[in-house]
């Protein structure tokens, strides 16, 4: 395949030509298969989840997580399912993404149906987004924050990765438990790259991607709601009182817009100057550390753009961190 791609010799077929598949003699149900996996895990009890007998609302944005999701939740041991958008029709209710702006009808569905959490997938099923019992979201960069902090209370501690536009409460989830975290350059390819060097036991993204390597070296939605409905059962708590426990950080997402022309890495280079007495990475972008806070500051591949992310402690200062970066860099263009 890489030889056939590496030397353009293919040809693409017209959608009135396409051909057909025929099952073999002997067809292996992979979903069946992956499912047996996730439930073999240590991390995994589905006893407890039986026992609680959850009510689960599901979003699946009428794609594959349709034919996953309930499956996955059956063999768990959840029979209530309320289930929107599973038909895997590919036409979507609303933004795929699952950004809290796009979760409301879940969130409204989770508190009418009195559900004990909702559970937010995208078209690919490997992000993972929660939904509280009271309609709040548990924030998707929380989804592996909470597995990671089953998994190492399950394996006595190990090593973590994420990206470095991650919340940093996987660095204290982490060091509670007596692991090293590491964060690596944006890109799962990245992230998976340092969890093999760093010998992770978990790891993944803020957008709600984990990547459990005992599994397999993917995000994978998945056995992120079978691990977090373990910690759920186990917990003996509402999902609201167990997402309260945990450090809250709020981040902020920006950018700034500049010219073509703009040198863009002699502004990074200037900000990393301005900031040259506090830990920095250069890894991707510049990243500095605060005492209570990080910012991040990325170059877009493919437009004259400045993405910066910033996180706090509190709303507010998130907010008022992006911005003072922001007013630093139009210093830089002015030349003052």
């Amino acid at each position: 395949i890489l030889a056939i791609a590496a030397d353009d010799s293919y040809s693409f077929a017209d959608v009135e030509k396409l051909g057909s598949i025929q099952p073999a003699e002997e067809t292996r149900d992979y979903l069946e298969y992956h499912i047996e996996q996730i439930l073999a895990l240590p991390y995994v009890d589905i006893e407890a989840i039986r026992a609680k007998d959850f009510h689960v609302a599901i979003d699946c944005v009428n794609s594959t997580g349709g034919i996953a999701l309930p499956r996955l939740l059956k063999a768990l041991g959840v029979n209530q399912i309320t289930e929107l958008y599973t038909s895997p029709d590919g036409r979507f209710p609303h933004n795929p993404e699952p950004l809290p702006e796009h979760l409301t009808e879940i969130a409204q569905t989770v508190v009418k149906r009195k559900c004990d959490v909702g559970l937010v997938v995208d078209p690919d099923v490997d992000r993972l987004a929660l939904v509280c019992e009271n309609g709040q979201l548990f924030g998707e960069e929380y989804t592996l924050v909470a597995v990671a902090d089953y998994v190492l209370s399950v394996t006595g501690g190990g090593n973590t990765v994420s990206n470095l536009s991650s919340t940093r409460a996987l660095r204290d989830i982490t060091q509670k438990h007596g692991g090293t975290y590491a964060a690596s350059a944006v890109g799962e390819v990245n992230v998976v790259a340092l969890m093999k060097e760093t010998k992770a036991v978990i790891g993944g993204e803020g957008n709600g991607g984990v990547i459990l390597p005992e599994l397999h070296y993917g995000r994978d939605a998945l056995v992120g709601i079978a691990i977090f409905l373990t910690l759920l059962a186990k917990s003996n708590k509402l999902c609201s009182i167990l997402r309260a426990g945990y450090p809250d950080y709020v981040i902020s997402k920006n950018k700034i817009e500049l010219t073509p022309s703009t040198d863009v890495d002699a502004i990074l280079e200037a900000i990393q100057q301005k900031y040259s007495n506090f830990p920095i990475s250069t890894v991707d972008g510049v990243k500095i550390d605060f005492e209570r806070e990080w910012v991040h500051l990325r170059r877009s591949n493919t437009e004259p753009i400045i993405r910066i992310y910033a996180e706090g402690e509190q709303e507010h200062t998130a907010h008022t961190l992006a911005a003072k970066i922001i007013d630093d860099i139009k210093t830089v263009l002015s030349g003052n």
